[in-house]
């Protein structure tokens, strides 16, 4: 354990605190972007609701024998506390499978959200939103990109006990049923459902907690592609190989023009529509500490200056509702600057042909952890879907991990060498596909522009203020170190913005102290 640290304007002692992983200490704590002092709860919350898990594991066996269509739960075996997998917002509980239904050993994932990350508390039905969106994402890539490598879904359960099976899991009896209606339903010419039938577990309700049910991604099938990323990443034959893996997936994707913006969702009849707010992993974080998004379970939208209006007002909420969003006067100078021209010049980015699509599914949380390859890097599965949503083609682009370097601190040139390693990988692949609307352009274009840069900054609250310094304001002027920018530029972000900043230097005052009580022992 780290040592106490003193702080110097108090003879107490502090002492380090638990975050969800490892140990911080106040001086540490002091200067995160992030609302530590909120992150603080989330240890506790997390005890409890593993607790909550833990005495539910008979209930636990009985949804998932009661979704792969088991005689019996005495089927299932939870695996121990210690072999839970807990990510950033979901926990991940392996269940193993044997019996004669099965003919071999099986290994499914029960997955939940995790409800102290995705907001369920100030926002109740975040964690039902996340569920129906991921399985609405899982549900429209079986059906429309199945050489889209992803886990089978077994089926998923909403908190108000509804819960949904694969129609391959039902009985016979039930299954015979279900396509009857399907096929009665399409001779009628009417829509048909998804394949995901409601099948009512019996006690559900007790969970109270939405999951959903995966096929494990055992070793044998292939492993994330993070445990040997650092080892590999220099390797031209590995790059290549995930290059043309990455790149067949996205074209994949963009093979199917989608009508607007948003996520798809499973509602609760089965029914697959694109009609929820385009759900991003920073809204739900935004929401978890009670910052206003503004933006309806149900709102989409149609053109891209509507969408990209509505990520700059999220930007602009944070800067108004974090209390340690602004750490000094000239921070304040430099945050609402930096906001004020992003509003007036993000559109030199975008093409105006483009405004009203097309837009495509765009896996915005592809990470390294999200990936599984082989030895080779060949890719062999995608996990955690559910921050899916369709986005303007101009904001698809490669990951910006390539360099493995922090989002805010990524190296042109460095960077450039990949990207465009990356892109002749996807010209190849691109010339293999009959597309109905070429991507290579546009992205090769997005890069040169200083589109991907845009999207970028768009894409991250805390992140957009260095982005916008460091890779935007440079194309339009050299002088954004000078004072007099900021103090020219500040006043037009809202009304009285000076007092504004004051008043937030005034709560990251208050913050600091209520942080620092949080580390006295």
């Amino acid at each position: 354990m780290a040592s106490p640290s003193q702080d110097p304007n108090s003879h107490v002692a502090l002492k380090p605190r638990r975050l969800i992983r490892g140990e911080i200490t106040y001086s540490a704590a002091k200067e995160k972007d992030a609302n530590i002092l909120h992150e603080l709860g989330y240890r506790e919350q997390k005890l409890q609701f593993f607790t909550r898990l833990f005495r539910s594991r008979e209930l636990i066996k009985n949804i998932v024998a009661h979704h792969l269509g088991l005689t019996s739960p005495d089927a299932c075996h939870v695996v121990d506390v210690e072999d839970w997998i807990h990510g950033s917002f979901n926990v991940c509980i392996r269940v193993d499978i044997d019996g004669p239904r099965t003919k071999s050993e099986k290994q499914v994932m029960i997955r939940f959200p995790l409800p102290y990350r995705i907001g369920e508390g100030p926002c109740p039905g975040n964690a039902d939103e996340k569920v129906r969106c991921e399985v609405g994402t899982y549900a429209w890539v079986s059906e429309k990109c199945p050489d889209v490598p992803i886990p089978h879904l077994h089926g998923f359960g909403l908190s108000n006990g509804k819960t949904f099976t694969y129609l391959g899991g039902l009985s016979f009896f039930s299954r015979s049923i279900q396509r009857l209606r399907r096929w009665f339903l399409q001779l009628l010419r009417y829509p048909l459902p998804s394949l995901y039938v409601e099948n009512r577990v019996k006690d559900q309700t007790a969970l109270e907690s939405p999951y959903i049910i995966i096929d494990y991604i055992n070793p044998s099938r292939g492993e994330m592609l993070s445990e040997t990323w650092e080892r590999g990443r220099l390797d031209p034959r590995l790059r290549a190989n995930l290059f043309h893996g990455l790149s067949r997936i996205m074209l994949n994707l963009a093979r199917i023009p989608l009508p607007q913006i948003g996520s798809f969702i499973l509602d609760e009849h089965g029914y697959l529509h694109l009609g929820n707010r385009p759900l991003t992993l920073e809204i739900q974080q935004l929401e978890n500490e009670s910052i206003p998004v503004d933006l309806q379970r149900d709102a989409t939208h149609v053109s891209v200056d509507s969408y990209v209006n509505d990520i700059l007002a999220r930007h602009q909420s944070r800067l108004r509702h974090q209390p340690n969003a602004i750490n000094s006067v000239e921070d304040g100078f430099y945050q609402t600057s930096a906001l004020m021209v992003m509003r007036s010049v993000w559109s030199c980015f975008f093409r105006r042909d483009l405004f009203k699509g097309p837009f495509f599914l765009n896996l915005t949380d592809l990470n390294q952890s999200n990936i599984f390859v082989d030895h080779n890097w060949n890719i062999k599965c995608l996990i955690d879907l559910e921050w899916a949503c369709s986005q303007p083609v101009e904001m698809i682009h490669p990951p910006h991990w390539l360099t493995n370097e922090a989002i805010d601190l990524i190296s042109v040139d460095d960077y450039e060498a990949l990207h465009g390693e990356f892109m002749d990988a996807f010209a190849e692949e691109e010339k293999s596909l009959d597309m109905p609307f070429p991507l290579y352009p546009v992205l090769k274009q997005g890069f040169e522009r200083g589109t991907f840069w845009c999207s970028l900054a768009l894409a991250s609250p805390t992140a957009l203020f260095k982005i916008f310094y460091d890779y935007i304001q440079p194309r339009f002027s050299k002088t954004h170190d000078d004072p007099a920018f900021w103090r020219i530029t500040m006043p037009y972000w809202t009304f009285n913005t000076f007092a504004f900043i004051e008043h937030k230097v005034e709560d990251k005052e208050k913050y600091d102290i209520s942080l620092r009580e949080a580390f006295q022992s």
